[in-house]
């Protein structure tokens, strides 16, 4: 047997290896970090798992500040986000995917160039747009902010469904008396299924982990979301940030990130790899 192909699987196990750990050893480093005491985190040698893990630190993390209310704005200002992206998303994939109107398409290009432009080019109108309708320090200020970059992925992830869905379900539905609103909702929705939970799922954590926006349109807890927080978590010094605790609240804001891809992967998948393949 050729060298080669001895070599050529246990070279793609390594290199399968290698990324395995490379993507996963940052998310272990903050959960043996977020078990440390503070002597420990900065003790040498360097130690790869505590010997007494010191469990404190993540109920440390509600006592120091207000971190579940934080969790709380950042519950609801993703949730209504990414419901509230779908819901406008779906109508718009429908039109620009079924309908012909003039305009049709500098629209869709148009909704795709508004993702190309980064926060901070647009931060400083929203500011002044927030302000001067009275959001500023309320959740819809950040839902409405949010918007921005979670609606036009949205609108371009369904309208690829969209095209996808054979006609003749709409002619058969429209045949037995259906209206175009019936037709989405009890036709191409449930069809749709796998691109709204990619869709929904990606808008979501887009809207879970943002930090600039929250960051300007928030003052306190009563709106500030948890990346924020995390970031105004605060010791006696620079050189003093209690590291245990960023480490446990970091962890309690990624755990439901991979709860949520675990239970819906299958239909990630589909959604993602749909349309590659025709016939």
């Amino acid at each position: 047997m050729p060298l080669w192909r001895v070599l050529k699987p246990v070279l793609f196990y390594l290199l399968v290896l290698l990324v395995f750990v490379y993507l996963v050893f940052p998310f272990y480093w903050a959960v043996v970090s977020s078990l440390k005491s503070p002597q420990e985190l900065f003790a040498t040698p360097v130690t790869y798992w505590p010997a007494h893990p010191r469990w404190q630190n993540y109920r440390d993390v509600f006592v120091m500040q207000p971190f579940g209310r934080n969790l709380l704005n950042s519950a609801v200002v993703a949730g209504a986000t990414t419901l509230i992206a779908l819901l406008l998303g779906s109508f718009a994939a429908y039109a620009l995917g079924r309908f012909r109107f003039f305009g049709k398409r500098p629209i869709y290009y148009a909704i795709l160039a508004v993702t190309m432009f980064p926060q901070i080019s647009v931060l400083g109108g929203m500011y002044v747009l927030i302000k001067t309708l009275g959001l500023y320090n309320t959740w819809w200020a950040l839902i409405f902010s949010y918007m921005i970059f979670t609606l036009p992925f949205t609108v371009w992830v369904l309208t690829s469904f969209v095209r996808e869905i054979p006609r003749e379900l709409e002619e058969a539905a429209y045949v037995d008396g259906a209206t175009p609103m019936q037709v989405l909702f009890l036709v191409l929705l449930p069809l749709m299924a796998p691109g709204l939970v990619t869709a929904g799922l990606l808008a979501f954590i887009g809207a879970w982990n943002e930090f600039l926006f929250a960051l300007t349109f928030t003052v306190d807890d009563r709106a500030r979301t948890v990346p924020v927080a995390i970031a105004f978590f605060s010791g006696a010094s620079q050189y003093e940030l209690p590291w245990a605790q960023i480490m446990a609240a970091s962890v309690l804001v990624t755990v439901p990130l991979i709860v949520l891809v675990l239970v819906f992967q299958q239909r990630i998948i589909a959604g993602l790899t749909a349309g590659a393949v025709k016939g």
